[in-house]
């Protein structure tokens, strides 16, 4: 898996205090990727949104970000749901722009 983008560094960077930074991003970068289920063909944009939406549930604890990836790891999409991270928000941007978008 990649490693994190910038968006999801800005936020492990905001949610956590210095000293367990590594820590996050190494969980966030080496538990996520082959072992998601029903992941074999989502984007990077994809991956980022899980991540974020990881994030969001951690509210800045390792305990609590290691239960959101486990929920990942059942399914990803659940994630997605409990962070309110259910609707891809690049689709929405997309229709609201009808024909001008294209």
């Amino acid at each position: 898996m990649a490693a994190p983008t910038l968006l999801v560094q800005h936020h492990v960077a905001r949610l956590f205090p210095a000293a367990k930074r590594e820590e996050v991003t190494r969980l966030l970068q080496e538990d996520y990727g082959a072992a998601l289920p029903f992941a074999d063909n989502l984007s990077a944009e994809a991956f980022e949104r899980v991540r974020c939406a990881a994030l969001r549930l951690s509210e800045g604890r390792v305990d609590k970000l290691n239960d959101a990836i486990a929920l990942a790891q059942t399914d990803w999409r659940d994630l997605l749901v409990a962070a309110g991270f259910a609707e891809d928000p690049h689709k929405r941007t997309r229709a609201g722009r009808g024909d001008r978008g294209r």
